[in-house]
């Protein structure tokens, strides 16, 4: 029977009740990885993948001469990108603006 670290780790996580604190976490708030925040994080995580991606594409192709096609194909995806968190931003700031117009 092999039994590592890591498996061990992952079997206590998994038996653990859902009513205790997740570790690292303080009060009882829990956030699971499926939820708002743990996907709004991933999302951001994405983002700033991509964005190092296509600078890191760029930079070759202006000193090595890297793919140009690659570039083309970095630098749409970047775009696509940056419009999407500039879409969800004005959404947030229109939700922002509308709960401010609400009567107390």
């Amino acid at each position: 029977m092999d039994i590592n670290a890591l498996n061990a780790a992952r079997n206590y996580a998994g038996l653990r009740p859902a009513t205790d604190p997740q570790p690292g976490q303080a009060g009882g708030a829990q956030m699971r990885p499926g939820e708002a925040g743990g996907a709004f994080g991933g999302a951001l995580r994405d983002f700033t993948e991509t964005l190092r991606a296509s600078e890191d594409l760029a930079k070759a192709a202006m000193t090595t001469g890297a793919d140009p096609h690659a570039l083309v194909h970095a630098l749409a995806e970047t775009e696509l990108a940056v419009e999407t968190v500039v879409t969800v931003r004005d959404k947030i700031v229109e939700a922002y603006q509308e709960i401010l117009r609400m009567p107390v």
